[in-house]
């Protein structure tokens, strides 16, 4: 669907925080609201009424929000840690938010940036599965990764669901805290692994000097 010529039936696209216009956005019939897509390496944080939605593997995603002001995002990440040798090589190539300690860096400080407190944070983690055969631990790393770093930041896990073997759909609705789930029981259709393997195969190969690295 166009979203520029979406009719009134669809309400108004509320117009995104500048910096995440990128992120593709349709309406949802059922919800009545529109609805941000975020896949791995991205991440969205908005201040209206919209949700937002992603199909997690091995991946896990962090949902913040801020309970009194309402305003919250969504990350999606595939690898639990950089190094700053990493850091540094990855930011030329807009590659950092597909590691987690980035991604929940700057989706916590985007929130922030943007009215939300500290204090008044609170978060639900999901993902962590383990789907992809020939590397086992990367969800379990995920999972550990998360759990220390929400620890040692001070962060209280309102609630999570992780680990498992099968796929998880979440949508995100931030102005409330509340998440939809649904476990994708069926492997028949293999695209999450396949996006997964390819992605990660993305993130293993070391960038050229000059290469764009595009995920």
């Amino acid at each position: 669907m166009n979203l520029a010529n979406a009719s009134c039936e669809s309400g108004t696209l509320p117009k995104p925080i500048k910096g995440f216009e990128q992120i593709n956005r349709y309406w949802d019939k059922t919800h009545e609201l529109y609805v941000a897509k975020i896949l791995p390496g991205e991440y969205y944080v908005t201040a209206a009424n919209e949700a937002i939605v992603t199909v997690l593997g091995s991946c896990v995603s962090a949902c913040i929000r801020d309970n009194v002001f309402g305003i919250g995002g969504m990350n999606h990440f595939m690898l639990p840690i950089q190094n700053e040798d990493d850091r540094r090589a990855a930011s030329r190539f807009g590659a950092a938010e597909r590691y987690g300690n980035v991604a929940m860096e700057h989706l916590i400080n985007e929130i922030l940036k943007n009215g939300g407190r500290r204090e008044n944070l609170e978060v639900k983690i999901f993902g962590g599965g383990k789907i992809l055969q020939e590397m086992t631990d990367i969800g379990d790393s995920n999972i550990r990764f998360i759990r220390e770093y929400l620890k040692t930041e001070g962060f209280l896990i309102t609630a999570e669901d992780l680990g498992d073997i099968c796929p998880r759909k979440v949508m995100y609705f931030p102005q409330t805290g509340k998440v939809k789930l649904k476990k994708l029981r069926s492997l028949h259709n293999t695209t999450v692994v396949e996006r997964e393997t390819q992605y990660l195969e993305g993130l293993q190969r070391k960038p050229k000097v000059g290469e764009v690295d595009l995920f």
